[in-house]
């Protein structure tokens, strides 16, 4: 009887521990909101008991917040860079793994720019364009360098509006805050805003790639369910699933 009450006292001592495996918390790029969220959802059909909490950001911000101590298990970066800095100074578990290539179009929720490029930002008809902010997103920063690289920078550096993220400067051109945006291919073909405007692919020889990468943190050193989440994102599945949202992959990226 002895036995079976100290089993169970074992049990119970054992189950926060247990609970607390299963807990997941991700800091990711906003540009990954919609891809993200799905790759979840298959995965916890595969691990019923995950508990996940995936928050979305810039992935300047998230570095620092890394760096301060803030409670993140995985860190998705749109800019491989950042993951790399924390790993180079001790705050991650594991290596850095890319995981795709991203890309910028140009988009408006009310204007036709199928047809247009860049060249045609400084026409009156685009009042204010959006971007991430570039000091701490790198769609920002990719995007100031596709208008540079394009020669209009000087002519539309007025109607720029900073969004904190890809996300909020998106939001911008949805509401009709902004008549045109530079924003993620991801985010264009979410269910979100799909069909709700129009696009143009900016071409990647106008601005550095935006291979980005991910890491275990050090905090989550001993998190088999982050272990378990890094193996999925290089499976078949989830990969399926960024290829559905405009990303390229690391490996095929130089065919695409």
């Amino acid at each position: 009887m002895r036995a079976a009450k100290a089993c169970c006292v074992l049990m119970m001592l054992c189950l926060p521990m247990l609970a607390q495996a299963e807990k997941l918390t991700i800091a990711a790029a906003a540009d990954l909101k919609f891809a993200l969220a799905d790759i979840v959802s298959a995965f916890k059909q595969e691990h019923q008991a995950a508990d996940i909490t995936v928050v979305y950001g810039s992935s300047g911000k998230f570095q620092t917040q890394i760096q301060q101590g803030a409670p993140y298990d995985l860190y998705f970066s749109a800019d491989i860079a950042y993951p790399r800095a924390l790993a180079a100074n001790g705050f991650a578990a594991s290596a850095v793994m890319p995981y795709a290539i991203g890309r910028i179009v140009m988009w408006s929720a009310r204007v036709d720019v199928s047809q247009m490029s860049l060249a045609n930002l400084p026409q009156n008809q685009f009042r204010r364009i959006a971007i991430a902010n570039p000091r701490h997103a790198p769609y920002g920063q990719r995007a100031i360098e596709a208008l540079t690289a394009a020669g209009v920078l000087p002519s539309v550096q007025s109607k720029l509006v900073y969004g904190e993220n890809i996300a909020h400067a998106a939001h911008f051109v949805q509401t009709g805050n902004a008549q045109a945006g530079i924003i993620a291919l991801a985010l264009v073909l979410s269910p979100e805003l799909a069909n709700k405007g129009s696009y143009w692919l900016i071409p990647e020889h106008l601005h550095a790639p935006l291979a980005q990468g991910f890491i275990i943190t050090k905090r989550a050193a001993n998190n088999g369910l982050a272990k378990r989440f890094a193996d999925y994102m290089g499976g078949q599945q989830a990969r399926s699933i960024m290829v559905q949202y405009g990303f390229s992959l690391p490996a095929d990226a130089s065919s695409n």
